[in-house]
């Protein structure tokens, strides 16, 4: 519409956009382009309103905003008028495009390591406590928290930990994250400073490598054979300020690090003034006899420990937990406060009203019997697919195993030749440091995979191997 011989105002009634965001925006795209100019002065409110056949109070609210926030000036006894240095030409917006459609996950058979079974998080359960919680909460829970967590999660962790990982450590010493990676941030933060050195085994996923080199730090690496990292290759390492450990259950090649090497890192720790750091991912689920007691326990003054509930109950929850020397306590607090503030303080109370009231160990208990029946099928298919042509690495701990096969090269090529037969599984390589090993190895995820799907899909990566061993051996 037509307003004197310069203003045009197109408002659409029709349209889901209220006439003030309208008229607010289509007066702000003609300042900023020019098309309305420094010192320009606009109709007064109640010509304009009759002349658009709206409310005056639409086009007060309209110019008040605009007046708000720097595009008009209003002059007492005057009117109002376009003010000073606020043109800018801007792009015209985008259409939001629709989203790229992904490939139907119901045709895939993924390998994937470290996702629990998503069907049996106990979601229902979880959420009548999340409720209770909510509502008997007191005032100050909805409040900022303390950035080492809550008291009732840390009081409980420190007597589960205990009783069920032998960790030796009070509530004071726990630290809650918001999941494990942001407790490997703190770690790095905490231990070095940019050109440090740190030692992680070989191999080992990227992204914890990633982390510790965004924090400018210089990674050596250190092998990992069927009995854990190899501690003899330490003392070529001069004055590294921690070593990471998975001891329990190596990832990705699932080996357990003996007691005689726990010794020998534990002396090269004390000798040399670095920290111990113990990576505990996934080892309540130990399918011959009891979980491997954690390396913390040995020496509580020497080894940090990680833990987290993303294998346990779900990634989702970004719940997990640093377990700290009482030297290192404060600083850490320091850290977590400026990282985040705190980690949610309601999820924090729904997970210990969980763990008091027994549902954990009766939900892994109920899963370590479900997870031990698929390991086993998925060991029988890869057998009967594979004969001796397979060796299978780590699979007394965990929610994967390593595949070892004999004259099977899993190159980039070989990998997307399983992946047309809509599989996917992880070559070691991609977790390997030293690049010229476990070319023939591939990491098999079974938590998130029913039974028939496990055989399936090894039946499917059967065909894709062979139909292309000769480009791949």
């Amino acid at each position: 519409m037509k307003i004197g011989s310069m203003l045009w105002l197109p408002i659409d009634r029709n349209a889901s956009t209220p006439l003030i965001r309208q008229i607010y925006l289509e007066l702000r795209q003609q300042i900023l382009q020019g098309m309305l100019t420094a010192g320009q002065q606009l109709p007064a409110t109640r010509a304009l309103a009759a002349q658009l056949g709206v409310s005056r109070n639409v086009v007060l609210e309209a110019y008040d905003q605009l007046v708000a926030e720097g595009y008009l000036e209003s002059r007492a006894g005057s009117g109002t008028y376009v003010a000073a240095g606020a043109a800018w030409p801007v792009l015209s917006s985008q259409p939001i495009s629709e989203p790229v459609s992904e490939p139907d996950p119901a045709n895939w058979i993924d390998f994937r390591s470290g996702i629990p079974d998503l069907d049996r998080v106990p979601s229902k359960l979880w959420g009548q406590i999340t409720k209770q919680v909510g509502a008997a909460a007191a005032t100050e829970v909805f409040g900022y928290g303390s950035p080492e967590g809550r008291l009732e999660l840390r009081s409980t962790l420190a007597a589960y930990l205990q009783r069920t990982r032998g960790v030796i450590c009070q509530p004071d010493q726990i630290i809650i994250t918001s999941g494990a990676a942001q407790a490997f941030g703190l770690v790095a933060k905490l231990l070095a400073a940019p050109g440090d050195t740190v030692v992680l085994e070989d191999p080992t996923p990227p992204e914890i490598r990633h982390i510790f080199a965004a924090q400018g730090l210089t990674v050596q690496a250190v092998p990992v054979d069927e009995r854990g990292l190899q501690t003899e290759k330490l003392s070529a390492i001069p004055g590294p300020c921690f070593v990471l450990v998975t001891p329990s259950h190596q990832f990705p090649l699932g080996s357990v690090l003996t007691i005689q090497r726990r010794i020998e890192l534990l002396e090269f720790a004390r000798t040399t003034g670095c920290i111990v750091v113990e990576d505990d991912y996934d080892s309540e689920f130990r399918y011959e006899g009891t979980p491997v007691s954690s390396l913390q326990g040995l020496d509580p003054e020497r080894v940090i420990y990680i833990g987290t509930f993303s294998k346990i109950l779900a990634p989702a929850l970004r719940l997990g937990y640093l377990v700290l020397p009482l030297a290192y306590v404060a600083a850490c607090r320091k850290l977590k406060r400026l990282s985040d503030l705190h980690t949610s303080s309601l999820e924090q109370i729904t997970l210990a009203q969980f763990i008091q009231a027994g549902h954990l160990e009766r939900h892994i208990a109920r899963m370590r019997k479900l997870y031990r029946q698929r390991r086993n099928v998925l060991r029988q298919s890869l057998l009967e697919n594979f004969s001796d042509c397979v060796k299978i690495l780590g699979d007394s701990t965990g929610l994967h195993l390593v595949a070892d096969f004999k004259n099977i090269e899993f190159t980039a090529e070989a990998i997307q030749r399983i992946k047309q037969k809509h599989v996917k599984v992880y070559p070691v390589l991609n977790y390997a440091i030293d690049p010229n090993q476990h070319s023939q190895k591939v990491v098999l995820g079974y938590g998130n995979l029913s039974t028939d799907a496990i055989q399936i899909g090894i039946t499917r990566l059967n065909q894709a191997i062979y139909s292309t061993a000769s480009t791949i051996e």
